[in-house]
């Protein structure tokens, strides 16, 4: 069910913005530029369901790395986090990129929480051993061994983004533009990926 407060003209876009950023090119390019704004972006918010309430909770998570063409997409955790547990009741999340300028990305799919050595070592960073700390019992260390490191893989199932297509000072000419005379500003390459482009990537 849609929500709407209001009707407006058959001939007019109800969401001007939308319609006057939204951008259709050819998958490649759509793919690659939201890859590439993810790798610069470096940190995202990682949104899950909490376990026991069933409301929603975001948390940083620097990118370990990438896999599916770049849309697939890892992180390090420690397994006996709260994150874990959200994820074992309900695979499906969210991870969410901004940048300073006001580009973002958000991208939707299902979790699996990775604990096979061979992936860990794969993707494994001595920083951390920051984070994890050494319970001095020769197991818990922090290390590549440690049990407590997994990897949360997330398999993207859509992903919308906007990144701009002007520089800050042309952003602020065409919203200058846009407050006097009613007409959307068009500053970013606003961009919507479905699930069975996104399965062409992987």
């Amino acid at each position: 069910m849609s929500f709407s407060n209001t009707e407006t003209p058959a001939d007019k876009p109800a969401d001007p913005y939308k319609a006057e950023n939204k951008t259709e090119p050819e998958l490649k390019e759509k793919v690659e530029d939201l890859v590439n704004f993810i790798s610069s972006s470096k940190f995202g918010m990682m949104t899950t369901r909490i376990e026991s309430s069933g409301l929603l909770t975001s948390r940083c998570m620097a990118l370990a790395a990438k896999e599916g063409g770049g849309v697939d997409l890892l992180f390090h955790t420690n397994t006996e986090s709260g994150k874990t547990d959200d994820l074992n009741s309900d695979p499906k999340i969210n991870i969410a990129f901004l940048n300073s300028t006001g580009e973002w990305a958000s991208v939707s799919g299902e979790a699996d929480i990775i604990t096979d050595r061979e992936t860990v070592r794969k993707y494994y960073s001595p920083a951390l051993k920051a984070w994890l700390g050494d319970l001095e019992d020769g197991t818990h260390d922090g290390g590549p061994e440690d049990p407590r490191i997994g990897v949360i893989k997330v398999k993207a199932k859509t992903a919308t983004y906007a990144i701009a297509t002007r520089t800050a000072v042309g952003r602020a000419i065409e919203i200058a533009k846009g407050t006097v005379t009613g007409s959307a500003p068009n500053v970013n390459k606003l961009r919507e990926l479905s699930e069975e482009e996104l399965d062409q990537c992987t």
